[in-house]
Protein backbone atom coordinates (compact mmCIF):
# COMPACT_ATOMS: atom_id res chain seq x y z
CA UNK A 1 0.00 0.00 0.00
CA UNK A 2 1.18 3.39 -0.74
CA UNK A 3 1.59 4.95 2.33
CA UNK A 4 2.64 8.57 0.79
CA UNK A 5 -1.76 9.24 -0.17
CA UNK A 6 -4.66 8.72 1.87
CA UNK A 7 -6.87 6.17 0.81
CA UNK A 8 -9.93 6.69 -0.55
CA UNK A 9 -13.47 4.93 0.67
CA UNK A 10 -13.40 2.71 -2.44
CA UNK A 11 -9.93 1.20 -1.08
CA UNK A 12 -11.24 0.25 2.15
CA UNK A 13 -13.11 -3.15 2.38
CA UNK A 14 -16.90 -3.12 3.10
CA UNK A 15 -16.40 -5.00 6.51
CA UNK A 16 -13.78 -1.95 8.11
CA UNK A 17 -17.08 0.64 7.38
CA UNK A 18 -20.06 1.20 8.95
CA UNK A 19 -23.27 0.10 7.95
CA UNK A 20 -26.03 2.89 7.82
CA UNK A 21 -28.52 0.28 6.41
CA UNK A 22 -29.37 0.18 10.00
CA UNK A 23 -30.43 3.82 9.86
CA UNK A 24 -32.33 3.86 6.50
CA UNK A 25 -32.15 0.72 3.81
CA UNK A 26 -30.76 3.20 0.55
CA UNK A 27 -31.47 6.97 0.22
CA UNK A 28 -34.68 6.50 -1.29
CA UNK A 29 -36.11 5.33 2.24
CA UNK A 30 -34.62 8.48 3.45
CA UNK A 31 -36.37 10.53 0.75
CA UNK A 32 -39.52 9.26 1.42
CA UNK A 33 -39.11 10.14 5.28
CA UNK A 34 -37.98 13.40 4.43
CA UNK A 35 -40.84 14.40 2.07
CA UNK A 36 -43.27 12.91 5.03
CA UNK A 37 -41.89 15.10 7.29
CA UNK A 38 -41.91 18.18 4.90
CA UNK A 39 -45.35 17.58 4.24
CA UNK A 40 -46.65 16.96 7.82
CA UNK A 41 -45.27 19.12 10.24
CA UNK A 42 -47.20 22.21 8.73
CA UNK A 43 -50.32 20.49 10.74
CA UNK A 44 -48.59 22.38 13.72
CA UNK A 45 -50.28 25.26 13.21
CA UNK A 46 -53.88 23.59 14.66
CA UNK A 47 -52.55 23.43 17.97
CA UNK A 48 -51.44 27.63 18.11
CA UNK A 49 -53.11 29.44 20.82
CA UNK A 50 -54.83 26.48 22.10
CA UNK A 51 -52.02 24.36 24.72
CA UNK A 52 -53.13 26.22 27.44
CA UNK A 53 -56.47 25.41 27.09
CA UNK A 54 -56.09 21.66 28.11
CA UNK A 55 -54.21 19.60 29.55
CA UNK A 56 -54.62 16.76 26.56
CA UNK A 57 -53.71 19.65 24.24
CA UNK A 58 -50.74 20.06 25.31
CA UNK A 59 -50.05 16.40 25.02
CA UNK A 60 -51.52 16.07 21.85
CA UNK A 61 -48.80 18.52 20.48
CA UNK A 62 -46.26 17.81 22.19
CA UNK A 63 -46.99 13.84 21.16
CA UNK A 64 -47.24 15.42 17.65
CA UNK A 65 -43.69 17.28 17.55
CA UNK A 66 -42.43 13.74 18.80
CA UNK A 67 -43.35 12.15 15.88
CA UNK A 68 -41.71 14.38 13.66
CA UNK A 69 -38.95 14.52 15.93
CA UNK A 70 -38.10 11.07 15.90
CA UNK A 71 -37.74 11.08 11.69
CA UNK A 72 -36.40 14.32 11.98
CA UNK A 73 -33.56 12.56 14.25
CA UNK A 74 -32.77 9.66 12.06
CA UNK A 75 -32.47 11.63 8.93
CA UNK A 76 -30.57 14.24 10.23
CA UNK A 77 -28.03 11.53 11.92
CA UNK A 78 -27.67 9.54 8.12
CA UNK A 79 -27.04 12.66 6.62
CA UNK A 80 -24.41 13.59 8.98
CA UNK A 81 -22.88 10.01 8.87
CA UNK A 82 -22.67 10.46 5.22
CA UNK A 83 -20.77 13.74 5.41
CA UNK A 84 -18.36 12.23 7.96
CA UNK A 85 -16.96 9.81 5.57
CA UNK A 86 -16.42 11.88 2.82
CA UNK A 87 -17.12 15.83 3.57
CA UNK A 88 -16.16 17.13 0.10
CA UNK A 89 -19.14 14.62 -1.42
CA UNK A 90 -21.64 17.01 -3.08
CA UNK A 91 -24.39 14.71 -2.85
CA UNK A 92 -23.83 14.87 1.14
CA UNK A 93 -22.90 18.23 1.46
CA UNK A 94 -26.67 18.72 -0.76
CA UNK A 95 -28.31 16.13 1.96
CA UNK A 96 -27.05 17.77 4.67
CA UNK A 97 -27.86 21.01 3.48
CA UNK A 98 -31.57 19.96 2.79
CA UNK A 99 -32.27 18.36 5.88
CA UNK A 100 -31.04 21.69 8.03
CA UNK A 101 -33.36 23.61 6.03
CA UNK A 102 -36.14 21.82 6.81
CA UNK A 103 -35.79 21.77 10.52
CA UNK A 104 -34.98 25.84 10.22
CA UNK A 105 -39.18 25.64 8.82
CA UNK A 106 -40.02 23.40 11.55
CA UNK A 107 -38.23 25.08 14.13
CA UNK A 108 -39.80 28.51 12.84
CA UNK A 109 -43.58 26.57 12.21
CA UNK A 110 -43.26 25.78 16.18
CA UNK A 111 -41.59 28.89 17.53
CA UNK A 112 -45.07 29.76 19.43
CA UNK A 113 -44.96 26.49 21.52
CA UNK A 114 -42.40 27.00 24.13
CA UNK A 115 -44.00 30.54 24.81
CA UNK A 116 -47.33 28.71 25.23
CA UNK A 117 -46.37 26.72 28.00
CA UNK A 118 -44.24 29.34 29.68
CA UNK A 119 -47.94 31.42 29.75
CA UNK A 120 -49.46 29.04 31.35
CA UNK A 121 -50.11 29.84 34.93
CA UNK A 122 -48.54 28.14 37.85
CA UNK A 123 -51.31 26.89 39.22
CA UNK A 124 -52.58 25.17 35.98
CA UNK A 125 -49.63 24.12 35.01
CA UNK A 126 -49.28 22.14 37.66
CA UNK A 127 -52.68 20.64 37.45
CA UNK A 128 -51.62 19.69 33.80
CA UNK A 129 -48.30 17.77 34.90
CA UNK A 130 -50.77 16.18 36.98
CA UNK A 131 -53.00 14.82 34.50
CA UNK A 132 -52.57 11.57 33.82
CA UNK A 133 -52.66 12.48 29.97
CA UNK A 134 -48.86 14.04 30.10
CA UNK A 135 -47.64 11.55 32.88
CA UNK A 136 -44.77 10.78 29.93
CA UNK A 137 -44.13 14.22 29.81
CA UNK A 138 -43.40 15.39 32.91
CA UNK A 139 -39.85 15.50 33.41
CA UNK A 140 -39.64 17.57 29.59
CA UNK A 141 -42.12 19.80 30.70
CA UNK A 142 -40.03 20.59 34.23
CA UNK A 143 -36.70 20.88 32.17
CA UNK A 144 -39.03 23.53 29.77
CA UNK A 145 -40.02 25.09 32.41
CA UNK A 146 -37.03 25.93 34.22
CA UNK A 147 -35.90 27.68 31.15
CA UNK A 148 -38.38 30.47 31.47
CA UNK A 149 -36.37 33.34 32.36
CA UNK A 150 -34.90 32.67 29.13
CA UNK A 151 -37.47 32.19 26.50
CA UNK A 152 -38.69 35.03 24.76
CA UNK A 153 -42.15 36.18 23.09
CA UNK A 154 -42.95 34.11 19.73
CA UNK A 155 -41.76 36.35 16.97
CA UNK A 156 -38.31 36.67 19.25
CA UNK A 157 -38.55 33.06 18.91
CA UNK A 158 -39.25 32.58 15.45
CA UNK A 159 -36.01 34.64 14.59
CA UNK A 160 -33.73 32.74 16.62
CA UNK A 161 -35.14 29.62 14.30
CA UNK A 162 -34.54 31.43 11.52
CA UNK A 163 -31.08 32.29 12.21
CA UNK A 164 -29.68 29.17 14.05
CA UNK A 165 -28.12 27.74 10.92
CA UNK A 166 -26.66 31.00 9.89
CA UNK A 167 -25.38 31.46 13.10
CA UNK A 168 -23.61 28.35 13.14
CA UNK A 169 -22.12 28.17 9.71
CA UNK A 170 -18.49 28.83 11.24
CA UNK A 171 -18.77 25.22 12.64
CA UNK A 172 -18.78 24.47 8.37
CA UNK A 173 -16.40 26.13 7.71
CA UNK A 174 -13.38 25.46 9.71
CA UNK A 175 -14.98 21.69 9.23
CA UNK A 176 -14.72 21.85 4.98
CA UNK A 177 -10.55 23.92 5.89
CA UNK A 178 -9.32 21.01 7.96
CA UNK A 179 -11.04 18.11 6.57
CA UNK A 180 -11.03 18.62 2.86
CA UNK A 181 -9.08 21.86 2.23
CA UNK A 182 -5.71 22.00 4.13
CA UNK A 183 -3.40 19.52 2.75
CA UNK A 184 -0.16 18.55 4.68
CA UNK A 185 2.10 16.84 2.61
CA UNK A 186 4.46 13.77 3.32
CA UNK A 187 6.83 12.93 5.48
CA UNK A 188 10.05 10.31 5.54
CA UNK A 189 9.42 7.82 8.15
CA UNK A 190 12.02 5.86 10.10
CA UNK A 191 12.42 3.06 7.47
CA UNK A 192 12.90 5.63 4.63
CA UNK A 193 9.18 5.52 3.19
CA UNK A 194 7.24 8.59 2.70
CA UNK A 195 4.22 8.71 4.67
CA UNK A 196 1.29 10.88 4.44
CA UNK A 197 0.78 13.75 6.88
CA UNK A 198 -2.71 14.42 7.91
CA UNK A 199 -4.61 15.02 11.14
CA UNK A 200 -4.95 11.82 11.79
CA UNK A 201 -1.44 10.66 11.00
CA UNK A 202 -0.06 13.41 12.97
CA UNK A 203 -0.09 11.64 15.98
CA UNK A 204 1.27 8.62 14.49
CA UNK A 205 4.72 10.60 14.39
CA UNK A 206 4.26 12.32 17.55
CA UNK A 207 5.07 8.93 19.28
CA UNK A 208 8.15 7.88 17.50
CA UNK A 209 11.41 8.04 19.27
CA UNK A 210 13.61 9.96 17.55
CA UNK A 211 13.09 13.48 18.27
CA UNK A 212 13.68 15.15 15.20
CA UNK A 213 11.35 13.15 12.91
CA UNK A 214 8.65 14.51 15.83
CA UNK A 215 10.44 17.90 15.48
CA UNK A 216 9.48 17.96 11.77
CA UNK A 217 6.60 16.54 11.67
CA UNK A 218 5.23 19.59 14.03
CA UNK A 219 6.59 22.06 12.29
CA UNK A 220 5.00 20.50 8.88
CA UNK A 221 2.12 20.14 10.59
CA UNK A 222 1.50 23.33 11.89
CA UNK A 223 2.72 25.24 8.99
CA UNK A 224 -0.46 24.67 7.03
CA UNK A 225 -2.32 25.77 9.77
CA UNK A 226 -0.67 28.76 9.67
CA UNK A 227 -0.86 29.18 6.21
CA UNK A 228 -4.58 29.81 7.31
CA UNK A 229 -4.04 31.38 10.45
CA UNK A 230 -6.07 34.27 9.78
CA UNK A 231 -9.56 32.32 8.42
CA UNK A 232 -9.27 30.07 11.55
CA UNK A 233 -9.12 33.21 13.83
CA UNK A 234 -11.95 34.27 11.83
CA UNK A 235 -14.08 31.44 12.41
CA UNK A 236 -13.09 31.06 16.05
CA UNK A 237 -14.40 34.96 16.37
CA UNK A 238 -17.52 34.51 14.61
CA UNK A 239 -18.62 31.37 16.63
CA UNK A 240 -17.84 33.72 19.72
CA UNK A 241 -19.76 36.39 18.48
CA UNK A 242 -22.66 34.12 17.65
CA UNK A 243 -22.41 32.25 21.29
CA UNK A 244 -22.67 36.04 22.46
CA UNK A 245 -25.48 36.97 20.87
CA UNK A 246 -27.37 34.03 21.78
CA UNK A 247 -27.09 34.58 25.44
CA UNK A 248 -27.87 38.37 25.13
CA UNK A 249 -30.48 37.81 23.49
CA UNK A 250 -32.28 35.09 26.19
CA UNK A 251 -31.26 37.38 28.72
CA UNK A 252 -28.39 35.44 30.36
CA UNK A 253 -25.45 37.18 32.02
CA UNK A 254 -22.68 35.55 30.17
CA UNK A 255 -22.13 33.24 27.75
CA UNK A 256 -20.89 30.95 30.28
CA UNK A 257 -24.17 31.01 31.74
CA UNK A 258 -25.91 29.93 28.64
CA UNK A 259 -23.46 27.16 28.15
CA UNK A 260 -23.96 25.34 31.47
CA UNK A 261 -28.11 26.46 32.86
CA UNK A 262 -29.59 24.19 30.40
CA UNK A 263 -28.00 21.48 32.14
CA UNK A 264 -28.57 23.08 34.97
CA UNK A 265 -24.75 23.58 36.03
CA UNK A 266 -23.85 26.03 37.71
CA UNK A 267 -21.07 28.59 36.75
CA UNK A 268 -19.19 28.13 40.07
CA UNK A 269 -18.36 24.67 39.01
CA UNK A 270 -16.90 25.76 36.24
CA UNK A 271 -15.24 28.48 37.95
CA UNK A 272 -14.03 26.30 40.38
CA UNK A 273 -12.68 23.73 38.21
CA UNK A 274 -10.01 26.35 36.75
CA UNK A 275 -9.41 27.59 40.11
CA UNK A 276 -8.51 24.07 41.35
CA UNK A 277 -6.18 23.02 38.01
CA UNK A 278 -4.50 26.43 38.47
CA UNK A 279 -3.66 25.92 42.17
CA UNK A 280 -2.28 22.00 42.06
CA UNK A 281 -0.14 22.64 38.89
CA UNK A 282 3.51 21.44 40.68
CA UNK A 283 2.64 17.61 39.54
CA UNK A 284 2.69 18.56 36.12
CA UNK A 285 5.56 20.81 36.40
CA UNK A 286 7.49 17.87 37.81
CA UNK A 287 6.34 15.04 35.31
CA UNK A 288 7.28 17.26 32.39
CA UNK A 289 10.87 17.69 33.74
CA UNK A 290 10.78 14.08 34.09
CA UNK A 291 10.11 13.21 30.73
CA UNK A 292 12.58 15.69 29.63
CA UNK A 293 15.30 13.58 31.44
CA UNK A 294 14.04 10.18 30.82
CA UNK A 295 14.09 11.11 27.33
CA UNK A 296 17.72 12.74 27.20
CA UNK A 297 16.67 15.95 25.81
CA UNK A 298 18.39 19.24 26.94
CA UNK A 299 15.06 20.65 26.25
CA UNK A 300 11.35 20.12 26.22
CA UNK A 301 8.99 21.16 23.02
CA UNK A 302 5.54 20.53 22.63
CA UNK A 303 6.37 17.75 20.04
CA UNK A 304 8.43 15.49 23.18
CA UNK A 305 5.30 15.41 25.33
CA UNK A 306 3.79 12.56 23.28
CA UNK A 307 6.41 10.01 23.33
CA UNK A 308 6.01 7.14 25.38
CA UNK A 309 9.23 7.10 28.10
CA UNK A 310 9.98 3.54 27.85
CA UNK A 311 11.01 3.14 24.42
CA UNK A 312 12.03 -0.32 24.38
CA UNK A 313 8.32 -1.25 24.36
CA UNK A 314 6.74 -0.73 20.41
CA UNK A 315 2.93 -1.64 20.92
CA UNK A 316 1.64 -2.20 17.44
CA UNK A 317 -2.29 -3.54 17.95
CA UNK A 318 -4.57 -4.20 15.05
CA UNK A 319 -8.01 -2.80 15.32
CA UNK A 320 -9.14 -6.60 15.85
CA UNK A 321 -7.46 -6.94 18.64
CA UNK A 322 -8.48 -3.54 20.41
CA UNK A 323 -10.80 -4.99 20.31
CA UNK A 324 -10.45 -7.83 21.81
CA UNK A 325 -9.06 -5.63 24.40
CA UNK A 326 -11.78 -3.25 25.06
CA UNK A 327 -14.16 -6.21 25.61
CA UNK A 328 -12.25 -8.19 28.09
CA UNK A 329 -11.78 -5.17 29.89
CA UNK A 330 -15.68 -4.11 30.03
CA UNK A 331 -16.31 -7.77 31.65
CA UNK A 332 -17.37 -6.05 35.09
CA UNK A 333 -19.96 -4.07 33.60
CA UNK A 334 -21.95 -7.30 32.85
CA UNK A 335 -22.79 -9.51 30.43
CA UNK A 336 -25.72 -7.63 28.23
CA UNK A 337 -23.16 -4.55 27.85
CA UNK A 338 -20.24 -6.92 26.46
CA UNK A 339 -22.08 -8.94 24.39
CA UNK A 340 -24.47 -6.05 22.68
CA UNK A 341 -20.83 -4.08 22.30
CA UNK A 342 -18.99 -6.94 20.95
CA UNK A 343 -21.96 -7.78 18.09
CA UNK A 344 -21.46 -3.83 17.59
CA UNK A 345 -17.92 -3.64 17.12
CA UNK A 346 -16.88 -6.74 15.53
CA UNK A 347 -20.06 -5.87 13.20
CA UNK A 348 -20.35 -2.71 11.49
CA UNK A 349 -20.88 0.26 14.34
CA UNK A 350 -17.45 1.91 13.45
CA UNK A 351 -15.88 3.28 10.49
CA UNK A 352 -12.70 2.14 11.18
CA UNK A 353 -9.96 3.76 9.43
CA UNK A 354 -8.67 7.70 7.93
CA UNK A 355 -9.81 8.22 4.48
CA UNK A 356 -9.29 10.79 2.40
CA UNK A 357 -12.22 13.41 3.11
CA UNK A 358 -12.72 12.03 6.34
CA UNK A 359 -13.43 13.70 9.35
CA UNK A 360 -10.54 13.87 11.96
CA UNK A 361 -10.77 12.72 15.54
CA UNK A 362 -13.26 10.35 16.83
CA UNK A 363 -16.91 10.27 18.10
CA UNK A 364 -19.81 7.82 18.94
CA UNK A 365 -23.14 9.46 16.97
CA UNK A 366 -26.85 7.96 17.95
CA UNK A 367 -30.53 8.31 17.40
CA UNK A 368 -33.28 7.04 18.87
CA UNK A 369 -34.68 3.17 17.76
CA UNK A 370 -31.65 2.51 16.23
CA UNK A 371 -27.80 1.34 16.71
CA UNK A 372 -25.10 4.08 17.50
CA UNK A 373 -22.15 4.38 14.91
CA UNK A 374 -18.50 5.19 16.33
CA UNK A 375 -16.11 6.96 13.77
CA UNK A 376 -12.43 6.23 14.67
CA UNK A 377 -9.36 7.02 12.21
CA UNK A 378 -7.46 4.02 13.77
CA UNK A 379 -3.90 3.85 14.30
CA UNK A 380 -1.75 0.47 14.74
CA UNK A 381 0.91 2.15 16.44
CA UNK A 382 -0.83 4.56 18.25
CA UNK A 383 -1.29 2.89 21.45
CA UNK A 384 -3.94 5.71 22.93
CA UNK A 385 -6.19 4.67 19.84
CA UNK A 386 -7.43 1.70 21.99
CA UNK A 387 -7.94 4.05 24.75
CA UNK A 388 -10.23 5.84 21.99
CA UNK A 389 -11.73 2.79 20.75
CA UNK A 390 -12.55 2.01 24.61
CA UNK A 391 -13.68 5.91 25.10
CA UNK A 392 -16.22 6.15 22.26
CA UNK A 393 -17.87 2.65 23.29
CA UNK A 394 -18.88 4.24 26.59
CA UNK A 395 -20.73 7.29 24.96
CA UNK A 396 -22.31 4.36 22.51
CA UNK A 397 -22.68 1.71 25.06
CA UNK A 398 -24.62 4.82 26.76
CA UNK A 399 -26.77 5.92 24.14
CA UNK A 400 -27.55 2.15 24.00
CA UNK A 401 -28.96 1.97 27.46
CA UNK A 402 -30.46 5.13 27.76
CA UNK A 403 -32.28 3.75 24.51
CA UNK A 404 -33.21 1.13 26.21
CA UNK A 405 -34.55 2.34 29.56
CA UNK A 406 -36.03 5.88 28.42
CA UNK A 407 -38.74 7.61 26.22
CA UNK A 408 -37.65 9.43 23.12
CA UNK A 409 -38.45 12.73 25.10
CA UNK A 410 -36.01 11.61 28.17
CA UNK A 411 -33.10 9.47 26.57
CA UNK A 412 -31.12 12.45 25.80
CA UNK A 413 -28.15 13.26 28.63
CA UNK A 414 -25.91 16.31 28.79
CA UNK A 415 -22.29 16.48 28.22
CA UNK A 416 -21.94 17.13 32.10
CA UNK A 417 -22.95 13.11 32.38
CA UNK A 418 -21.31 11.55 28.72
CA UNK A 419 -17.98 12.10 29.94
CA UNK A 420 -18.34 9.77 32.86
CA UNK A 421 -19.10 6.67 30.70
CA UNK A 422 -16.52 7.00 28.29
CA UNK A 423 -13.89 7.69 30.70
CA UNK A 424 -14.34 5.23 32.93
CA UNK A 425 -13.88 3.04 30.20
CA UNK A 426 -10.51 3.96 29.93
CA UNK A 427 -10.00 3.63 33.50
CA UNK A 428 -11.02 -0.06 33.65
CA UNK A 429 -8.85 -1.01 29.98
CA UNK A 430 -5.87 0.48 32.03
CA UNK A 431 -6.65 -1.98 34.36
CA UNK A 432 -7.31 -4.88 32.66
CA UNK A 433 -4.24 -4.21 30.83
CA UNK A 434 -1.67 -3.73 34.19
CA UNK A 435 -3.60 -7.53 35.27
CA UNK A 436 -2.38 -8.98 31.81
CA UNK A 437 1.37 -8.48 32.23
CA UNK A 438 4.16 -8.87 34.41
CA UNK A 439 6.70 -7.25 32.77
CA UNK A 440 7.85 -3.82 34.46
CA UNK A 441 8.61 -2.05 31.12
CA UNK A 442 5.41 -2.77 29.95
CA UNK A 443 3.89 -2.00 33.16
CA UNK A 444 5.34 1.36 32.95
CA UNK A 445 4.61 1.95 29.46
CA UNK A 446 0.80 1.60 30.15
CA UNK A 447 0.99 3.94 33.38
CA UNK A 448 2.99 6.29 31.44
CA UNK A 449 -0.14 7.04 28.93
CA UNK A 450 -2.72 6.88 31.95
CA UNK A 451 -0.50 9.40 33.27
CA UNK A 452 -0.54 11.59 29.84
CA UNK A 453 -4.25 11.11 29.16
CA UNK A 454 -4.57 12.45 32.79
CA UNK A 455 -2.26 15.15 31.78
CA UNK A 456 -4.46 15.71 28.30
CA UNK A 457 -7.95 14.86 30.26
CA UNK A 458 -7.55 17.45 33.07
CA UNK A 459 -4.75 19.78 32.37
CA UNK A 460 -5.21 20.61 28.64
CA UNK A 461 -8.86 20.39 28.26
CA UNK A 462 -9.21 23.15 31.39
CA UNK A 463 -6.45 25.41 30.12
CA UNK A 464 -8.76 24.76 27.16
CA UNK A 465 -11.87 25.52 29.12
CA UNK A 466 -9.86 28.76 30.61
CA UNK A 467 -8.84 30.20 27.43
CA UNK A 468 -12.79 30.24 26.07
CA UNK A 469 -13.78 31.24 28.90
CA UNK A 470 -11.04 34.16 28.67
CA UNK A 471 -11.97 34.88 25.20
CA UNK A 472 -15.79 35.08 25.35
CA UNK A 473 -15.44 38.24 28.10
CA UNK A 474 -13.24 40.00 25.91
CA UNK A 475 -15.94 40.04 23.13
CA UNK A 476 -18.48 40.57 25.93
CA UNK A 477 -16.93 43.43 27.10
CA UNK A 478 -17.25 44.85 23.39
CA UNK A 479 -13.33 44.38 22.36
CA UNK A 480 -12.19 42.76 18.91
CA UNK A 481 -11.35 39.26 18.11
CA UNK A 482 -8.47 39.41 16.15
CA UNK A 483 -5.28 36.95 15.63
CA UNK A 484 -3.02 38.59 17.50
CA UNK A 485 -5.66 38.45 20.34
CA UNK A 486 -6.52 34.72 20.10
CA UNK A 487 -2.49 34.34 20.39
CA UNK A 488 -1.78 36.02 22.89
CA UNK A 489 -4.19 34.88 25.37
CA UNK A 490 -3.28 31.36 24.64
CA UNK A 491 0.46 32.69 24.82
CA UNK A 492 -0.13 33.53 28.55
CA UNK A 493 -2.21 30.66 28.88
CA UNK A 494 0.57 27.98 27.91
CA UNK A 495 3.46 29.91 29.99
CA UNK A 496 0.99 29.31 32.92
CA UNK A 497 0.44 25.52 32.31
CA UNK A 498 3.42 24.45 31.20
CA UNK A 499 5.88 27.10 32.47
CA UNK A 500 9.16 25.23 34.01
CA UNK A 501 11.88 23.54 31.74
CA UNK A 502 9.41 23.87 28.11
CA UNK A 503 10.26 25.25 25.03
CA UNK A 504 7.26 27.23 23.70
CA UNK A 505 7.86 27.31 19.80
CA UNK A 506 5.89 29.69 18.00
CA UNK A 507 3.72 27.75 16.37
CA UNK A 508 2.00 26.72 19.84
CA UNK A 509 -0.02 30.30 19.74
CA UNK A 510 -2.21 28.71 17.01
Amino acid sequence: MDESKIRTRSQVPESDKWDLTGLFADVGKWREDFIWVRGTYPLLKEWKGKLGESAKNLADCLEFEKALDLKLERLYHFASLQLAEDSANNEYLARIGQIQNLMTKIAEAGAFVVPEIQAIDDETFAKFVADPVLSEWRINLHKIRRLRPHVLSEPEERILALGKVALNGYDDTFSQLTDVDMKFGVLIDETGREKALTQSSFSSFLVKPDPELRKRAFQQFYTEFQDHQYTLAAALAYSIKADVFRARARHYESALEAALFPDDVPVSIYEGLVASVRANLKPLFRYFELRRRVLGLAELHHYDTYAPLVPEVETRVTFDRAVDHVLAALAPLGKEYVDVLAEGLRGRWCDRYETKGKRSGAFSSGSYGASPYILMNYKDDVFADVYTLAHEAGHSMHTWFSQKSQRFQDYEYPIFLAEVASTFNEELLSHHLLEQTSDPKMRAYIINRQIDDLRGTLFRQTMFAEFEKIIHAIAESGDALTLDVFKSEYRKLLEIYFAQNFVFDPQLDL
